[in-house]
């Protein structure tokens, strides 16, 4: 992946929704797989969620399972993270990565070092 471009962020309230998207090449995009990560104020990055090269293997963190969707539309070379019922604590700044070699993902948290393409990151604020 040459580079990857996130969009889609702001202020939003407390239950609302926003969706994330990521841009990344046309010439690559579809051979490998994808994830979200975010880093709130002060703490780690975390890991968000993930997506095969198909899009058909989808893993989320306990944090936003059942709240958060990662999918992928590789005609458009793009990534997308709808957020629903979001919580002040989703206030972060979120980064799309693609994985260095891999097209699939495994049914666990994914390593953050396996990702070598990284977003400058879109924040995302959620006001209580």
């Amino acid at each position: 992946q040459a580079q990857l471009v996130e969009s889609g962020g702001g202020l939003v309230q407390t239950g609302g929704s926003l969706r994330l998207s990521c841009e990344g090449s046309a010439h690559t995009f579809r051979r490998y797989a994808m994830a979200w990560f975010r880093r709130p104020s002060g703490k780690e990055r975390e890991f968000v969620a993930s997506i095969n090269w198909n899009g058909y293997s989808t893993y989320y963190a306990n944090s936003v399972r059942g709240r958060f969707t990662i999918a992928r539309d590789n005609d458009k070379s793009t990534l997308y993270l709808q957020m629903n019922n979001l919580k002040p604590e989703d206030t972060a700044v979120y980064y799309c990565a693609a994985d260095k070699f891999s097209a699939q993902i495994e049914d666990t948290e994914p390593r953050q070092r396996d990702f070598g393409t990284w977003g400058r990151g879109t924040q995302v604020t959620v006001s209580s």
